[in-house]
């Protein structure tokens, strides 16, 4: 509404604003799958966020109700299609809880090698796609071209390179081939050094870091209080991890490895590290300090499959012993939580005594670590909502079910 005070050269204007609904996705490059966000704004500033989920769900858990425990392992790989061998690892590990299943060292030391593999390669695409949501294309290339010789290295052992249903109940479907641990040795030796390119493209690179920092912070309160699990988790100070700190079934696949989980605690950029810091102060709980917890992550998988390979070289035993495909299950339930790349996989099964299991359940930690958007993104701006959903790094297979 326009007001005449007069002057004929002097108008004023009675300017309103009105909240608008902006949908991004379920097609849209930066909400990793088909997940819809509904942004609340007001001009650029974002008041609510609304996730809205269930566009890729495939009754997973149902399907589960009605096969054998083998015979589910394929659909396992297909939650967290990006960590398909700790996806595997999960379920095999649930169902052996039941069946009371003790395996031979070296199929334990085999799965170390493959879970530890698979949160690299996953770790990569995570650190990849970051970059590419905040306009960075060259990461995504540099990441994806390590992932390619670690699909290599999966294919050579059971033949697929995305869904592999290789570690199954009672071990693994068979051993790893002959010549594969040096390659896999290779490999590590020749990532290590590419790991500071990635810093430098990245982590100390100072838009990434004027992106990230201070951005969808997270205090340790707000983390434990949404269920978060994880780099999420860590990213916001809390020292848990399953393999240090779950049950005793999953414990022991790493009793005796000496590694370190990562946890970040000092909330400001860590200028104990070899590049100079850069503008840009990080606050802990931040997408940049989610973001580095994942790639000192990467390092610390290095050193567990070194160990895991010189242990597995000189261990006792199979890759695994033999599980009839339709052995039946003892009657009870059991539910079993595994430290995958995005938070805590937990399976829950309960069994009426037949080969089939009565229920099926999972716990997803994308899930979890997805409910806390509407808390980081409230205030931000348009522009810094794909920042913040990336620093999660969902997988909406694992979120769908």
């Amino acid at each position: 509404m326009a007001t005449d005070l007069g002057d004929p050269r002097i108008i004023e204007f009675d300017v309103r604003t009105d909240e608008m609904l902006v949908n991004m996705g379920p097609q849209h490059p930066s909400t990793h799958g088909v997940l819809r966000l509904v942004l609340r704004t007001d001009g650029e500033i974002v008041s609510e966020v609304t996730p809205h989920i269930g566009y890729l769900h495939r009754c997973a858990e149902k399907i589960g109700e009605n096969l054998t425990p083998r015979q589910y392992i394929p659909y396992t790989d297909r939650m967290d299609y990006l960590a398909g061998m700790n996806m595997n690892l999960g379920w095999a590990l649930t169902v052996e809880k039941l069946l009371k299943l003790e395996l031979p060292e070296k199929a334990k030391h085999l799965r170390v090698i493959i879970a530890e593999m698979g949160r690299i390669a996953s770790h990569l695409v995570g650190m990849g796609a970051y970059g590419l949501d905040l306009g960075s294309f060259s990461p995504f290339l540099y990441a994806f071209r390590e992932r390619e010789k670690i699909l290599d290295l999966f294919e050579k052992a059971c033949g697929a390179r995305l869904t592999y249903s290789y570690l199954t109940v009672g071990g693994a479907t068979h051993d790893l081939p002959p010549g594969w641990l040096q390659e896999c040795e290779d490999f590590l030796t020749q990532l290590l050094p590419i790991i500071e390119e990635y810093h430098a493209l990245l982590t100390t690179n100072a838009i990434f870091v004027r992106r990230t920092a201070a951005i969808g912070i997270m205090s340790a309160e707000q983390a434990i209080g949404y269920g978060t699990s994880g780099p999420v988790l860590r990213g916001s100070g809390v020292d848990w991890d399953l393999r240090r700190d779950g049950e005793e079934r999953y414990t022991e696949l790493y009793d005796g490895y000496a590694f370190e989980v990562i946890v970040q605690k000092n909330g400001h950029y860590p200028n104990d590290h070899k590049y100079p810091a850069v503008p840009g102060v990080a606050v802990l709980g931040d997408c940049w300090h989610r973001f580095y917890v994942r790639m000192l992550e990467v390092m610390q998988s290095i050193d567990i499959v070194r160990q895991a390979i010189d242990r597995y070289s000189r261990a006792s035993g199979t890759h695994g012993i033999p599980v009839k495909l339709n052995e039946k299950l003892p009657k009870g339930e059991v539910y079993l939580e595994t430290e995958a790349p995005r938070g805590q996989m937990g399976f829950y099964l309960v069994s009426d005594g037949t080969s089939i299991p009565w229920r099926v359940r999972a716990r997803s930690s994308c899930f979890s670590n997805l409910c806390v958007t509407h808390e980081l993104c409230r205030g931000c701006l348009i522009a810094d909502v794909p920042a913040i959903v990336g620093s999660l790094d969902i997988v909406m297979g694992e979120i769908d079910r």
